[in-house]
């Protein structure tokens, strides 16, 4: 997967150089590029924004620099992946975009090219989503219904959502199978060693390797889980779904 980042603070995106996503990026897993917004301007204070017409508070992103940014973006991704004809799918987070779900993680994590565009101070001109949306697909996404100074923390949560779900990212595929919001519920609680620690033990259907009882156990577990936490995650379907069994004649070894 190609991904490219515009940002005013490249330096922002630099955790994606850690941990799996960084070890993805050494494997080519992941191309990822970010882009200086600052570099696409042309006076001496590498200027970027100005006053909003029609008034009120704060300043807007200008559409110059952001026009010759996206331009550039698109030819050095048609260059790298050696497709003269792709386009990226350009996600521009806001407040006023879509939700971001673990389904649309799933979703970007089939296209090849995905291109971010970070927007400072009360946004980007309209015009730069509206020429964009005229040449690729283009969607607003949101983490949430609050507000952040910048589109970046956006940018590094999708980006990790997304690129963890790319084969061979993540070392054991199956971790990603029971993990919240998969299949509409949320995780259940999980256990290691030791069994007894300061005074409060393991669950004891989790020590009795019996792969039934466990399954129904993890699937009671995440139920009530999201209906305590997350009720309007629950379909009424989910509350009598009985729990996968795989053989409750088997036992867990070690």
């Amino acid at each position: 997967m190609r991904v490219d980042v515009v940002s005013i603070f490249p330096a922002y995106l630099e955790p994606l150089q850690l941990s799996l996503i960084g070890k993805a990026r050494e494997q080519a897993l992941l191309d990822l590029a970010v882009h200086d917004l600052r570099d696409f301007t042309h006076d001496r204070h590498r200027t970027v924004d100005d006053t909003p017409y029609g008034g009120g508070p704060g300043m807007v992103m200008r559409p110059e620099p952001w026009g010759a940014a996206l331009d550039h973006v698109e030819a050095a991704g048609r260059t790298a992946l050696d497709r003269p004809d792709a386009s990226p799918y350009l996600l521009v987070p806001s407040p006023s975009g879509t939700p971001f779900t673990q389904a649309m993680a799933h979703q970007l994590a089939d296209e090849p090219w995905l291109a971010f565009a970070c927007g400072r101070y009360e946004g980007i001109d309209e015009r730069v989503v509206e020429d964009a949306a005229s040449r690729w697909r283009v969607t607003p996404i949101s983490l949430g219904d609050y507000v952040l100074n910048g589109g970046e923390v956006a940018v590094l949560a999708i980006v990790e959502a997304v690129a963890r779900l790319l084969p061979g990212v993540v070392g054991n595929a199956e971790s990603l199978v029971e993990e919240s919001h998969e299949d509409g519920l949320l995780e259940y609680p999980v256990y290691t060693k030791p069994a007894s620690w300061r005074g409060r033990d393991v669950p004891d259907v989790l020590l009795s390797g019996h792969h039934g009882a466990i399954a129904r156990w993890r699937h009671e577990q995440r139920l009530a889980r999201t209906a305590s936490r997350r009720p309007d995650l629950l379909d009424p379907s989910a509350r009598i779904s009985p729990p996968p069994n795989p053989d409750p004649g088997r036992s867990i070894s070690g």
